[in-house]
């Protein structure tokens, strides 16, 4: 098949950027907390102890880590019993490059385990030189760490072999916590840390923005129709114009709407009450949300007139954060009908 020369489309030069363009990365992350629950709590439990428990279901069969529900009957979990930290290796897999988040710092294999007085398979890591050390049915032991908190990284990892005092009930619960782990209910309640780390690369448009707050400047972009965003945008959300210009803006501005945070949560910096307000800078066409301090929660209102305040100059980094808050003027309010359409 041939292309006629009308049907291909020409080269687009595309100019290279006028501003440094910024790069970094960036982390995100949250502690997520939960409680185990009645059943799950007795397996957290007995790991702070050193030993290793399931659950009976009414067939016989035994479960480890125990099941809150027995799978035949869909009954509530009644019966825990202890089964032996040796085991049989199920399956397996080689694990060659370890991450930093992974158990072992260095080759390791992640296996299905099933531990002597069990019917289901446990999954951790099991310890040894090469892949070529480890088979299906392979024998391992539990090789717990000295100090335990009742999660399951309390057993660091399996290594190959029987145990060298033989034992084959559970787990030398010696270096056990004193502490109780439990609440007022019984039940374990665990924090998880979740979180990741991106590479973000930042647009000209944002660029701008970010120099800008760096250098103590609020820095937007103005599109084709004329409208200026803060922080700019690389097209307008209207009507997809093209940022064509930077705009300085003035660091002061009129509270279009808000909210009295009253509610505290996790990880809150500030004590309730507080003001989270959407700013509309001088100059600019569309408001951006930030805090209202240094005056009453219930004195905040629409058309407040507000002023940045800044963190010392020290502090400052390619972040909004460098504004410390709004805080009020002194100016009289804003007439309505100069911020009714930013509402």
């Amino acid at each position: 098949m041939t292309t006629s020369a009308e049907h291909i489309s020409p080269e687009v030069a595309v100019p290279d950027p006028e501003s440094v363009i910024l790069s970094a990365e960036l982390k995100n992350s949250f502690d997520y907390t939960r409680s185990l629950g009645p059943v799950l709590s007795q397996f957290a439990l007995a790991l702070r102890d050193g030993r290793i428990v399931g659950s009976r279901g009414s067939d016989g069969r035994v479960s480890v880590p125990p099941t809150e529900f027995d799978p035949t009957t869909g009954a509530a979990t009644s019966d825990i019993v202890d089964v032996a930290s040796v085991g049989t290796v199920q399956t397996w897999t080689w694990q060659p490059s370890p991450s930093p988040e992974q158990p072992l710092d260095q080759p390791f294999a992640w296996a299905l385990i099933k531990l002597d007085g069990a019917d289901t398979a446990l999954l951790h890591a099991v310890a040894a030189d090469s892949a070529s050390e480890l088979s299906t049915g392979a024998r391992v032991h539990a090789v717990w760490r000295e100090v335990r908190t009742g999660r399951i990284d309390d057993i660091s990892h399996f290594a190959l072999g029987e145990p060298l005092d033989s034992a084959r009930g559970t787990g030398d619960d010696s270096a056990a916590g004193s502490e109780s782990i439990a609440d007022a209910d019984g039940n374990v309640v665990i924090t998880t840390p979740i979180g990741m780390t991106v590479k973000h690369t930042a647009t000209e448009s944002e660029s701008w923005y970010l120099e800008g707050l760096k250098a103590g400047k609020l820095i937007g972009g103005r599109v084709e129709t004329g409208e200026v965003y803060f922080p700019p945008r690389v097209v307008s959300p209207a009507d997809g114009s093209l940022t064509t210009e930077r705009v300085e803006l003035a660091d002061t501005g009129t509270i279009t709407t808000f909210c009295i945070v009253n509610v505290p949560f996790l990880g809150q910096q500030i004590k309730p009450p507080y003001v989270a307000a959407y700013v509309l800078l001088d100059g600019a066409d569309i408001p951006f949300l930030h805090l209202i301090l240094d005056v009453e929660a219930a004195e905040v209102r629409m058309g407040m007139r507000v002023k940045a305040v800044w963190r010392p100059e020290e502090e400052w980094d390619h972040t909004l954060r460098n504004v410390s808050h709004f805080a009020p003027s002194g100016e009289p309010d804003a007439d309505f009908e100069s911020y009714r359409n930013h509402l």
